[in-house]
């Protein structure tokens, strides 16, 4: 944390070994490769060092992927102006575009709010997004999180499913579903089957139309809230 909020000397930045170096090429590793992949042997063979070296600047790998947390998102967007519904769905697309470039992130998220500066830059500035409006701080912080949630949500199944190389089959899921769901069983569940809903279009799907319709719900939501603020 003294590191990472500058109140510690960031380990050598000057030399050829950097921490900026060791996380830029763990990024880079878990970005391509997965986070699986990533390792201190690895990432040495990635840096041309030995692997105690490493330590000189990194204590372990669980301190390597928090320093990488902090830096993979990067600088978080600026708000266009026309008000906090344009401000809100564009930090909203900028973050799912943070998921899509790293998915590995959503297999790291820490079980606690985040500390690290990287990331309160991109909660700060969600909350920002609805300075203009009368909702409390309560409400513009749920709003947030609410947007958060399905964001990494929809990231973390739509990456699995069609992200290429990511393990996914949707028409293997889509078959495996027709053969295993009966109506007696999962009535809601089969008519949704034999509708085609798990069906794999003929067309490449396009992940964003189903974005688009859960992310105007939610905002539709947050403007009734809102309204009711200031009726």
């Amino acid at each position: 944390m003294q590191v990472l909020w500058g109140d510690g000397a960031r380990p050598g930045s000057r030399q050829a070994l950097s921490l900026d170096r060791i996380v830029e090429a763990g990024i880079a590793i878990a970005d391509a490769d997965g986070i699986a992949a990533l390792s201190m042997a690895r990432l040495a063979e990635r840096l041309g060092s030995a692997t105690m070296s490493l330590y000189r600047h990194v204590s372990n790998k669980d301190e390597l992927l928090v320093f990488m947390m902090d830096a993979a998102p990067g600088e978080p967007p600026t708000l266009p102006a026309g008000g906090w519904r344009a401000a809100t769905e564009a930090w909203t697309r900028a973050l799912r575009g943070v998921y899509y470039a790293h998915p590995w992130i959503l297999q790291v998220i820490a079980g606690r709010p985040p500390l690290e500066p990287g990331q309160l830059a991109w909660l700060d500035r969600g909350l920002s997004a609805f300075a203009d409006t009368d909702l409390d701080h309560g409400d513009r912080f749920e709003a947030v999180m609410t947007l958060l949630y399905y964001v990494r949500g929809e990231a973390q199944v739509m990456t699995a499913a069609y992200v290429p190389d990511a393990g996914g089959d949707p028409d293997e899921y889509g078959r495996l579903i027709a053969q295993f769901v009966r109506p007696d069983r999962f009535p809601a569940l089969a008519a949704a089957s034999d509708a085609g809903i798990f069906r794999a279009p003929a067309a490449e799907p396009d992940p964003l139309e189903s974005f688009d319709f859960g992310l105007t719900r939610i905002l539709d939501g947050i403007e009734r809230l809102i309204r009711s603020t200031n009726p």
